[in-house]
């Protein structure tokens, strides 16, 4: 099999509302700026390397957080390749029938979307494997996700190439590969997903309250409205699936907790909460926590929802009252 490690950087746009989404049939969540790639062998080691800067066309402003993580600034951007000449060039590197693997969904859904813009062909992927699932399986057997460099921590990889890089992620991911019984992996990949949602559920029996699907941080806000525009934090792909998931709105809960109810077609609902925190520097993190959701959950969600719309109504009553006559 042809297994190649894969990492992108892409940018956002600066606000959700922005009008450049009027011109693209999706709603997307990102546009790449950087490609990279490590091919590995067939015993699982990092073998050949593949980078490639990419010139956006829609997202063409660098979001503050995405140049402060990347480093990232408008002269690289210009020196970059049309997405399509880059995509061609990283197909032609890659060869035919590839399987990408990734750390975590986001790469997935990103370069979907991508590739979905620019009118281009994706029958050459072979397919995608989610690494996070196979380093659960081998490792603790938690199926929270765990940050690339909790794994490299886990295995005492040291960390010699740039963070937020793609190709120097990418390496990354593929020296935890090297670690990884990589065939038991794959072998047990398809019911990863499953296996620790069981064994999760068997661990967590005696516990009062449910265990996350996910638990992840986002820091460096500016304000909670920040945050809330921001896509990587509100726009989630599926945590068993990797599809992108639908949305409702999101409710306070008060003592800066906020929930919302995510959908996706094949897997079904999910609850998704946010619990804000000031930090020292007075900025805001975020941390995400996403629950398979069950009727209770959704009943409560619903119940919430139902009483903020009537809060709504009351107060909109009361604003629009005519003043009393003297």
């Amino acid at each position: 099999m042809n297994y190649v490690v894969v990492d992108l950087e892409w940018n956002q746009a600066m606000s959700s509302k922005s009008s450049v989404f009027n011109k693209l049939p999706i709603k997307l969540r990102g546009e790449i700026i950087e490609i990279g790639a490590v091919r590995l062998t067939e015993d699982m080691q990092p073998a050949e390397e593949f980078t490639v800067d990419v010139k956006p066309v829609y997202f063409k402003r660098m979001h503050y957080k995405v140049k402060k993580l990347t480093g990232f600034d408008k002269e690289r951007l210009a020196r970059g390749l049309s997405f399509r000449d880059a995509f061609e060039k990283f197909r032609q590197w890659c060869g035919d029938d590839v399987t990408f693997l990734t750390w975590g969904c986001d790469d997935r859904g990103i370069m979907e979307q991508n590739i979905i813009i620019h009118d281009l062909d994706w029958d050459w992927i072979a397919g995608w494997i989610n690494l996070q699932l196979i380093y659960n399986m081998q490792t603790d057997g938690d199926k929270n996700q765990k940050s690339l460099a909790t794994a490299m921590e886990h295995f005492e990889i040291e960390q010699t190439r740039i963070a937020h890089d793609a190709l120097g992620d990418a390496y990354n991911t593929a020296l935890i590969c090297s670690k990884l019984n990589m065939a038991e992996g794959l072998a047990q990949y398809d019911a990863a997903a499953r296996t620790l949602a069981t064994r999760s559920r068997k661990e967590s029996s005696a516990d009062n309250g449910p265990e996350a699907l996910e638990h992840l941080v986002f820091p460096g806000y500016v304000s909670k409205a920040d945050a809330f525009a921001d896509e990587e934090l509100t726009k989630i792909c599926c945590p068993k699936c990797g599809s992108d998931l639908s949305a409702q709105r999101w409710i306070n809960q008060g003592d800066q907790r906020y929930m919302n109810v995510y959908s996706c077609p094949d897997c079904g609902s999910f609850l998704v909460r946010l619990k804000f925190r000031k930090q020292e520097d007075n900025t805001w993190s975020a941390n995400r926590l996403i629950y398979e959701a069950d009727e209770g959950m959704l009943d409560f969600y619903r119940s919430k929802a139902a009483l903020s719309r009537r809060r709504g109504r009351g107060h909109s009553s009361k604003k629009n009252r005519p003043a009393n006559k003297q």
